[in-house]
């Protein structure tokens, strides 16, 4: 009884650890927030891996940001050839949802 208490601790930690290995790749991989005073609450949009603006009273109001570049909507910046490129990557990253593998 006691070595099986022991195998299934160790189990439980490994676990454990590698579940925290996985949530941390993923908030490592998301860029950093926009820093603009025009905007005082930007938001993390999962679908693009962008930062909206998701400020009423902001001149950037339903603005997107990418590279430096702002984006009047999601189909202006779904447009973009180096967001595109940047969006074949976010997507099939580690916890992306994307299917793959065997019997994926």
């Amino acid at each position: 009884m006691n070595q099986t208490k022991k195998m299934m601790t160790g189990v439980l930690a490994a676990m454990m650890v590698t579940s925290m290995v996985g949530c941390g790749s993923n908030s490592a991989e998301r860029p950093l927030e926009p820093e603009d005073d025009e905007c005082d609450n930007w938001k993390f949009d999962e679908e693009t891996g962008t930062y909206y603006c998701d400020d009423s009273h902001s001149s950037r109001a339903g603005f997107f940001y990418f590279g430096g570049r702002y984006f009047k909507n999601k189909n202006a910046l779904k447009s973009d050839s180096s967001f595109k490129s940047y969006q074949s990557q976010y997507k099939s990253g580690i916890g992306s949802g994307t299917k793959g593998g065997f019997g994926g």
